[in-house]
């Protein structure tokens, strides 16, 4: 099977609030017309469209075919879209290049969270007959999830605040971050607590977004950039959503996931994290040391784009590596609550 790679990324700036419309047609032109500008394809170009969003978040049925209207109602199109990060949607264009169906994809994801409460939408995802009939909000549930974990030992609240330090510090160069700038962790912990043992800078802000990514088949990728992210290897794994069932402190399909995709030897790694625990969850299950540069753009914690987010951290992935920074790259993609489902992809220098 043919080998795929990534050869465009852009991202619409992850903001507080929009004033588009819940379909995501406004903030998805301008950066659909920046990828066409790098690869110098065009919309006839592109073999297989595939999308990532919510009807839950948007508020009416059947909202990512409204999203099409970006795209334009003629030539005519093949289209799919999965009701999640896009992150899962750049694993069935990957399928499709693979298969040898096409020699072209364009992902994208986009999430309007401004248009409701985000909280209450996601504790649609949990389990029907326990949990979700109580209404936990997300940001109580990786409350929980931290919780555990300082009373295990495995992190302190200092632990967490320098993840954020960090993130905020890397940032600020990203034009797309929401949060950026030059914090110490010592001040970080002089903030009030907001969902016990969590601060502000412990959660990442809400925002509205959008991102886009080309891939093409290895051979047709040569063509169209000088230094292609060739996807190595790319998994996915489920754990339950009973959080009662499972060690909410560890991440086995993460571990399972990157060990699937040959996560080693990787100079940079973006992690979806949308909360600074689940930073440190997450480098655990994937055996990551402190030779690897964690989350250069800032990550989820700067800026965290509901159902594009997770896409975002491979396009950052591919960046590095289509700027000469890196000649193997990881990224990480998560979905479902405190780290229900990840996903894993590795990509190299071609």
């Amino acid at each position: 099977m043919t080998d795929v790679a990534v050869v465009a990324f852009a991202q619409a700036p992850s903001v507080r609030r929009t004033h588009g419309t819940t379909n995501g047609v406004e903030m998805l032109v301008p950066i659909f017309k920046e990828v066409y500008q790098r690869t110098g394809l065009s919309k006839k170009d592109i073999g297989f469209w595939c999308s990532g969003s919510s009807d839950y978040l948007a508020g009416r049925a059947f909202s990512f075919i409204s999203a099409i209207d970006a795209i334009g109602a003629f030539p005519p199109i093949h289209e799919s879209h999965v009701e999640m990060d896009a992150a899962w949607a750049l694993y069935e264009a990957w399928l499709k290049i693979r298969m040898g169906e096409v020699d072209t994809a364009l992902v994208y994801g986009f999430g309007k969270s401004s248009a409701g409460e985000l909280r209450r939408v996601l504790a649609l995802q949990l389990d029907p007959y326990v949990t979700a009939p109580l209404w936990p909000d997300s940001v109580g549930i990786a409350g929980l999830q931290a919780r555990l974990g300082l009373e295990a030992g495995l992190w302190s609240e200092k632990d967490l605040a320098e993840v954020a330090a960090r993130s905020r510090r890397d940032a600020t160069g990203n034009p797309c971050a929401q949060v950026g700038g030059q914090v110490e962790a010592a001040e970080l912990l002089e903030s009030p607590v907001v969902a016990d043992p969590l601060r502000a800078h412990d959660i990442a802000p809400v925002s509205d977004g959008a991102a886009v990514i080309v891939l093409a088949s290895a051979e047709r990728a040569r063509d169209l950039i000088e230094r292609p992210a060739v996807i190595t290897g790319i998994e996915h794994r489920i754990e339950t959503p009973a959080l009662g069932a499972r060690d909410l402190t560890r991440s086995p399909s993460t571990a399972a996931a990157g060990a699937a995709a040959g996560a080693t030897n990787v100079e940079v790694a973006e992690l979806h994290a949308p909360f600074t625990h689940q930073e440190l969850i997450v480098r655990d299950a994937l055996g990551l040391g402190d030779d690897v540069r964690i989350n250069p753009s800032g990550g989820a914690l700067t800026g965290n784009p509901m159902f594009a987010a997770g896409l975002v951290r491979i396009g950052e992935a591919a960046r590095r590596i289509h700027s000469g920074d890196a000649t193997r790259a990881l990224a990480h993609a998560t979905s479902g609550p405190a780290l229900q489902q990840n996903l894993v992809a590795v990509l190299e220098r071609g």
